[in-house]
């Protein structure tokens, strides 16, 4: 009896040197060591995430060509944001009809400069550029003529597993018109040369003048008149006083 007595005597006061230890240990630390022994956060698979999302885009040239509206409704998420170049905005079901009812053909369709950039495991960004040939598009009032380029940007989001398009805009590119040559200047017509100014004939010298011949008789001289020969009368002096 003594002897079990003493083994539990020294189980307690094992037990509670253990709890002293503990008490006196660092919270840091614990923290540090709960750390460590969280499990580590999984790593981005790009690459895996890259060609998901290559073969995604690759077969929209196959799901217009055969109408497939249920690849549609696969891919678009149901809060899509569908921004088409002409200004025009759809929904998941617009888009999913609009390739059901073959609004839209083409005699090829291809894709090219397709670049992913993975933002994080749950999400991402297609950019690339989609030309099309022969495209029509039929609308309620016409069909008009869709051939061209068209540059792209898809997003995307890991919605359960699976990758779901939830927004979408593209803009039509236009080629930039090629100048035309300017017409060649045409050299300026060599200026006629002015003809020859004949010269002048010699000038005939004049006749030597001969001098005039002398007057013989002086010319008479001139009269002058009676008026100007008048004098002043003297003047008459004034009688003496007696």
């Amino acid at each position: 009896m003594k002897r079990s007595l003493s083994i539990v005597i020294l189980s307690l006061t094992a037990a509670l040197l253990v709890l002293a230890q503990l008490s006196c240990t660092n919270p840091q630390d614990n923290q540090s060591a709960s750390t460590n022994m969280a499990t580590p956060e999984a790593t981005v698979d790009t690459a895996a995430i890259e060609k998901e999302l290559l073969r995604i885009e690759n077969d929209w040239p196959r799901v217009m060509k055969e109408r497939d509206g249920q690849a549609v409704r696969r891919v678009d998420a149901d809060d899509v944001h569908l921004l088409s170049w002409d200004g025009s905005l759809a929904t998941k079901e617009e888009d999913a009809k609009f390739i059901e009812t073959g609004n839209i053909s083409a005699e090829s369709i291809q894709m090219g400069d397709l670049k992913v950039k993975v933002l994080d495991k749950d999400a991402a960004v297609v950019t690339g550029m989609i030309t099309i040939a022969g495209g029509k598009g039929k609308t309620k009032e016409k069909t008009v003529d869709v051939s061209g380029q068209y540059r792209f940007v898809d997003t995307f989001a890991r919605r359960d597993g699976e990758w779901k398009l939830v927004a979408s805009s593209s803009v039509r590119v236009l080629a930039p018109g090629t100048p035309s040559a300017s017409p060649a200047l045409k050299a300026s017509p060599s200026p006629t040369a002015s003809p020859a100014a004949k010269a002048s004939p010699a000038a005939k010298p004049l006749p030597t003048i001969r001098p005039l011949p002398t007057l013989a008789k002086p010319s008479p001289m001139t009269k002058t008149t009676p008026h100007a020969m008048k004098t002043v009368p003297p003047a008459v002096k004034p009688a003496a006083t007696p």
